[in-house]
């Protein structure tokens, strides 16, 4: 038997949640790089987000999994406390010390972006010491809003509150952590900035591996895409995922290529259609857009459709590989690395990526050569490299429908899902001996 690991993952299948991929897509491949792993988790029936049972079928069927229950989200958003992080957090603690307690483990993993969880790693540790690793998918304590004058989700108050909190529990979460994994290389060098005693030998850059055993099992399962018909004539270019104010300046840059070509050529440009899905967190209700403005400000809305609900993770995957072409929207955030990219690849279909120039994405982009890629700073007029973007809106126009780009594959294996995973066992090898090392 391996050596054994607690991950601690709120949100996982069945359902679709960008938290646990690094989880789900590391399941499979844990055993063979010598580990063996139980996955704390929450009810889904507790978890609001897109249900999708299909995700049950990339869980391997003996991994551990513990699920325990939250408070209703019904109840709490009352309060301003609908966050999974806070509704779990009573209860984590109890399942996860009772496992603890009465199972050997070598390691806990935290992976996930419901931060109020984090605050168990340092009682954990007091309490069982046991070297624990801290998978940080986005920053929790941050002053991006503040700086960037854009409103945070939730509201003013509400961030500023959990901000506070991660004030108070990010250090206590930090100080005696073995190691940190993040998917952006900027945000180790913030906290080994803040925290004198983090190390830089103790942070890892470590993207979400590509999912390609998911791509294998999509043709066996009889998913239907509901966004297009991809036979009724018109290209279909597809942006999936999130939306919001930091990615205005790459949306701006995008859709001023386009108008300025469609004002040359309209013709041209009357097939085309641009989908924009899942682009809101929120619900169906209380979800606000935040393409279609922009579009509108380009005169752009007879070609751009807006869909800010979520749809299900296999359902995202046919829009992909249906779509002529696939967009990329980047973050004025030039730490911001889109987790994105690699389902996007392994659809095979043309890619163009619209992003801050110093964000990786464009490095394995091209490496790849699975598309284009056009960049921004925001020190610069986006109109000094306006021509660029024309020029590959252009060559993206002239493909045939579903064209399928030479990706070179060879340069794409260290990012698929069983290479990451490798790394990441690496690094639980590392921390587990240099704790038998400290203790013995």
């Amino acid at each position: 038997m391996g050596r054994r690991v607690l991950i601690v993952s709120p949100h996982f299948p069945p359902v679709n949640a960008a938290d646990h991929q690094r989880v789900r897509m590391s399941l499979p491949y844990l055993e063979e790089f010598g580990w063996e792993a139980s996955v704390l988790t929450v009810r889904p029936e507790d978890v609001t987000g897109v249900y999708d049972p299909l995700l049950l079928k990339t869980v391997p069927e003996l991994v551990d999994v513990v699920a325990t229950k939250a408070l209703p989200a019904k109840v709490t958003q009352r309060f301003g406390l609908g966050t999974l992080g806070w509704r779990c957090l009573p209860y984590l603690e109890k399942a996860g010390a009772n496992l603890l307690k009465q199972q050997a483990f070598d390691l806990i993993y935290f992976s996930t972006t419901a931060f109020p969880t984090l605050s168990l790693a340092a009682k954990w540790y007091r309490q069982f010491r046991i070297p624990y690793i801290i998978d940080f998918q986005d920053p929790w304590l941050s002053d991006y809003h503040k700086q960037n004058n854009t409103t945070p989700p939730g509201g003013q108050l509400k961030y500023r509150l959990n901000q506070l909190f991660a004030q108070w529990q990010e250090p206590k979460a930090l100080r005696q952590v073995s190691h940190v994994i993040s998917v952006s290389p900027e945000y180790p060098k913030v906290l080994c900035d803040r925290y004198p005693w983090l190390k830089p030998e103790q942070c890892t850059e470590l993207p979400f591996g590509a999912p390609q055993a998911d791509f294998e099992l999509l043709p066996s399962l009889g998913v239907e895409q509901k966004i297009f018909d991809p036979k009724d004539g018109f290209r279909h270019w597809v942006y999936v995922g999130r939306g919001g104010a930091d990615m205005s300046a790459a949306l701006r840059f995008l859709f001023l290529g386009i108008q300025q070509l469609r004002q040359a050529s309209a013709s041209l440009w009357q097939p085309t259609k641009l989908h924009f899905i899942g682009t809101s967190y929120a619900p169906e209700n209380k979800a606000v857009e935040t393409i279609m403005p922009i579009a509108r400000e380009f005169g752009l809305e007879d070609i751009v459709e807006e869909r800010t609900q979520r749809i299900p993770y296999f359902e995202a995957m046919k829009v992909l590989v249906e779509s002529d072409a696939i967009l990329l929207i980047g973050s004025d955030d030039s730490g911001y690395t889109a987790s994105k990219l690699y389902p996007c690849i392994l659809a095979k279909r043309p890619i163009l990526a619209v992003f801050h120039q110093q964000s990786s994405v464009v490095n394995i982009l091209r490496q790849s050569k699975a598309g284009r890629a056009v960049t921004f700073d925001g020190s610069q007029n986006v109109s000094k490299r306006l021509a660029s973007m024309k020029a590959d809106l252009e060559w993206l126009s002239s493909l045939p429908q579903q064209y399928q780009p030479e990706t070179n594959w060879l340069a794409f294996e260290p990012y698929t899902a069983k290479k990451m995973t490798q790394k990441q066992c690496e690094i639980f090898d590392r921390c587990v001996a240099e704790t038998v090392g400290v203790t013995s």
